[in-house]
């Protein structure tokens, strides 16, 4: 098969490696990214099709594997970052002796927040304590864009008190 006619046969099962793809991913983004990749395969590999072989198969099994090898990277990598994330979650929460200086600094920083009024210093503290946007404003039963403005004005307010 020539050049020429390989890639208007590739260019021809453009539409149907997309629906194919569609299929896989069931995403039209991936589905795209997907049929381009596989496109890129093809023409990468030319030189190892024999025209005795039926070519629309090989050009689906190429774009199989090419799913399935993402589809395993991407179980890898999630799997990296848990392990990234269960390690950092631990080193979170080892705690270190606080020097005398750290103590003094802390005392000041609680002395602050005491005075902050009570609409701010509840979302920064259960900001501060690992609680989402969403949640502190579920529990306080406030809008998402308040929760975050109280807790910009308590920063900026404790900023203030410290300086």
């Amino acid at each position: 098969m020539s050049t020429y006619e390989f890639q208007h046969q590739l260019v021809g099962l453009r539409p149907q490696l997309f629906y194919f793809a569609l299929s896989l991913t069931h995403d039209r983004d991936n589905a795209a990214d997907l049929t381009q990749e596989s496109l890129l395969r093809a023409l990468t590999f030319r030189d190892k099709f024999r025209d005795e072989t039926n070519f629309k198969a090989w050009v689906y099994t190429i774009m199989k594997n090419t799913f399935i090898n993402g589809h395993r990277r991407n179980k890898r990598t999630e799997k990296v970052l848990d392990h990234v994330e269960r390690v950092r979650e631990r080193a979170v929460k080892v705690e270190t002796r606080a020097t005398p200086e750290a103590r003094v600094r802390m005392g000041e920083i609680r002395g602050a927040m005491d005075q902050l009024d009570q609409i701010f210093r509840q979302p920064f503290e259960m900001h501060h304590n690992g609680y989402k946007y969403q949640e502190i404003a579920d529990r306080l039963s406030i809008p998402v864009g308040t929760v975050k403005s109280r807790i910009h004005e308590a920063r900026q307010r404790l900023k203030d008190m410290l300086a």
